[in-house]
């Protein structure tokens, strides 16, 4: 797939590649949906030889079965990267090379890692056996630690332009509501795709959030059916609602259909929504396996459901009801 917007980062990595000047450990920022993942494969595969200097993206999507490549994400039933599967990932890079070319290490997302497995890394990072290469795609470089931060060539990878993105989405399938998806999505082209397979999802949370703004739903027995949602997901969803919520609170146009009638809005203290999102961001910012999913919904849905009669200022710690697990 073609990504114009990384043409740039992967000309500054060919000059690097030609001159020799390749580090053994890379980091990848950028918001999530930008390509990082795209761009992590891409460089894999120029690292292992499988694609000449001349072959510009096209970019893959999914990750290719190679030899000498591992790919390092969070176990399906868990949200973290724990420090044994990446002792695993080192010991695996101490072998000899299948093709004879090196190895090649990617843990997406770097930041989901525990604060364990992020230090079992730091002397892989440092010494890296033989010609191995060390890629961190991080969403959020701030949960990672200064030391493994300080260990990487940081590549930091810009949205593109709304006309842009704009552009390159029209190409794929012609639409009248990419502009108003972009927005939906943080203005981020890949999570366009991702949550346009989300949609039912969404549709599905909205009905549930205004029906329990209007006590027409059970905050327990709502938080039971999200759970089968993607976490990020729904805590993403969420803030992005209560924005809208806030922009609606001051006169100002939302850029999606209301979810929560206006009468619920008005009824509510805005204060107390500046209250709710900075909960939801709090919890956002928290490190993935920190903090019990279940028992965080329920309530945020308990308060949702109560009209946040409960919700105090952002700088009191009591007022986020959450159960951490840590």
């Amino acid at each position: 797939m073609d990504l114009p917007w990384l043409k740039d980062a992967t000309q500054s990595l060919e000059e690097r590649i030609a001159q020799g000047r390749m580090p053994h450990a890379m980091m990848l920022l950028g918001p999530v949906g930008v390509g990082k993942r795209c761009l992590a494969v891409w460089l894999a595969k120029r690292h292992l030889g499988k694609l000449a200097a001349a072959s510009m993206p096209g970019f893959p999507l999914e990750v290719p079965e190679l030899a000498d490549l591992r790919w390092l994400n969070p176990p399906e039933d868990k949200t973290a990267i724990g420090v044994e599967a990446v002792r695993e990932l080192i010991a695996d890079l101490s072998l000899t090379s299948y093709d004879g070319l090196g190895k090649v290490a990617v843990i997406e997302p770097a930041d989901a890692m525990t604060a364990s497995a992020a230090n079992s890394l730091l002397k892989t990072l440092e010494e890296p056996a033989g010609n191995a290469l060390l890629i961190l795609v991080v969403d959020r470089a701030g949960r990672l630690p200064a030391t493994i931060v300080s260990r990487c060539q940081r590549v930091e990878i810009a949205l593109p332009k709304l006309a842009e993105s704009l552009a390159w989405l029209s190409r794929l399938k012609r639409s009248d509501h990419w502009e108003a998806a972009l927005r939906l999505a943080d203005k981020a082209p890949l999570r366009v795709l991702d949550e346009a397979e989300r949609q039912d999802d969404a549709e599905a949370m909205a009905r549930d959030f205004a029906a329990l703004a209007n006590n027409e739903a059970q905050p327990l027995e709502t938080a039971a059916r999200w759970l089968r949602f993607d976490t990020v997901f729904v805590l993403d969803w969420l803030c992005r609602q209560v924005e809208y919520g806030i922009r609606r609170s001051f006169g100002q146009a939302a850029e999606t259909a209301a979810v929560v009638p206006d009468f619920v809005l008005q009824r509510m203290d805005r204060r107390k929504l500046f209250c709710y999102l900075d909960m939801i961001n709090r919890i956002r910012s928290q490190a993935d396996g920190s903090y019990n999913v279940q028992l965080t919904l329920e309530s945020l849905l308990i308060d949702w459901a109560e009209g946040l009669r409960d919700c105090r200022s952002a700088g009191d710690s009591d007022s986020l009801r959450l159960s951490f697990t840590r």
